[in-house]
């Protein structure tokens, strides 16, 4: 049976503009839920139902199929079984719809498979996701009745202690998985049923109870970074013009150059420094002498016409792996090396092929911060790897 996996992600928010598309800690939102659902392997098509362009791109971007939606599913009051209907009657090669939730960023490939594994190998008709919780519910009392609260779920005079409780199971709005005859019957559950139970902290809904700040350090800590584990990096490249300054370049009346440059991101290099990480610079262009004018003290190389081929030599020479490699970079000629590069990063206002390479996009412009941005990426990324060892 075709199953595919599909993300509802229209473009009008209530809350946040173009919510799905927001950077979440330097990736697009919807970019963690496709992550984890292409590296899981288990969907014969990955689907993004939007009525955007700018959500179409990046859905594109990161691998995925673009189902336009029609206007009709894409208002305010439009459910999500209309848009996955909608979709099934333009694809009826299709047989069963994964649909994962944009706002669930902290979703793993090995959840998907094992969903997968449940309503193709056994016989499911439908599952759907769940969080195990430890909360004692009380009746709701109105303003103006005279009655009082009643406990839901236990009893005030024995108490349970949380490890004397197994607690209860809610939907956490992860996925939906359903075949198309349930669908189409007018069902996203039903049939065969089962749950799958998501560990809690897997289990991260922005659309509910986390706000953007607090979502982002969950996501650094638990999302899923990609089929190779994370490795401690050693080295950072960075690009100067464009990512160390800002790109531009004065000249005076008596045809000397001068950039400009932002402080933060020279703290940016002495704290990786401290932390035992290289710094090096890689320039298009001849500005040794802006180098020696800043004193940062690291190793460089200018007028360089073949960045990958140099990114490599120092990865050689420094006897690393590529994972152990960050390069942060903005334009065209830094594409490979973003590509090559275990991390990869680029400023805010980087060139569209360098946005679509780079695995992190820095809120700050170039010369504006962006260094020291990374730099912090980079650190609690480190603190993961950590943690997994301990582990």
């Amino acid at each position: 049976p075709h199953l595919a996996a599909l993300v509802l992600a229209r473009g009008g928010s209530k809350g946040i503009p173009l919510k799905n598309i927001k950077l979440l800690a330097g990736v697009p939102l919807i970019g963690w839920v496709l992550r984890a659902a292409i590296d899981a392997g288990v969907f014969h098509s990955i689907w993004v139902s939007t009525d955007h362009d700018e959500i179409e791109k990046v859905a594109k971007q990161f691998g995925a199929q673009v189902h336009r939606r029609s206007p009709e599913v894409s208002q305010d009051s439009s459910t999500s079984l209309e848009a996955i209907t909608e979709f099934l009657n333009h694809h009826r090669e299709v047989d069963i719809v994964g649909n994962i939730q944009a706002t669930s960023p902290c979703l793993h490939p090995s959840d998907l498979i094992k969903v997968a594994d449940l309503i193709q190998k056994e016989g499911f008709d439908s599952v759907f996701s769940v969080v195990r919780r430890h909360q004692f519910r009380w009746s709701e009392v109105k303003k103006g009745e005279n009655k009082m609260t009643e406990p839901q779920n236990l009893n005030p005079a024995k108490r349970y202690r949380r490890q004397d409780w197994p607690g209860e199971l809610y939907e956490n709005g992860s996925f939906y998985f359903a075949k198309r005859h349930l669908i189409e019957k007018g069902y996203l559950q039903g049939g065969k049923m089962a749950y799958y139970e998501m560990r809690a902290e897997h289990s991260v809904d922005i659309d509910i109870d986390i706000d953007w700040p607090i979502a982002e350090q969950r996501v650094l800590s638990f999302g899923y970074f990609g089929k190779e584990p994370l490795k401690e990096v050693k080295l950072l490249v960075c690009s100067i013009d464009g990512c160390l300054t800002n790109g531009r370049i004065y000249v005076t009346e008596d045809h000397k150059e001068m950039v400009s440059y932002d402080y933060r991101d020279i703290v940016g290099i002495d704290l990786l420094k401290k932390r035992g990480i290289q710094v090096r610079l890689i320039s298009d262009r001849d500005c040794s002498k802006t180098l020696s004018a800043m004193q940062l003290g690291c190793v460089a190389k200018v007028s360089v016409t073949n960045k990958l081929q140099v990114l490599k030599d120092w990865q050689e020479d420094m006897r690393l792996s590529w994972k152990e490699v960050a390069y942060l970079g903005n334009e065209e000629s830094d594409v490979e090396c973003l590509k090559q590069a275990g991390m990869s990063g680029v400023p805010a206002d980087a060139c569209a092929a360098a946005q679509k390479a780079a695995g992190y996009i820095c809120k700050s412009r170039g010369g504006c911060g962006a260094v020291r941005e990374f730099a912090q990426h980079i650190f609690l990324l480190l603190e993961k790897v950590n943690s997994a060892r301990k582990q």
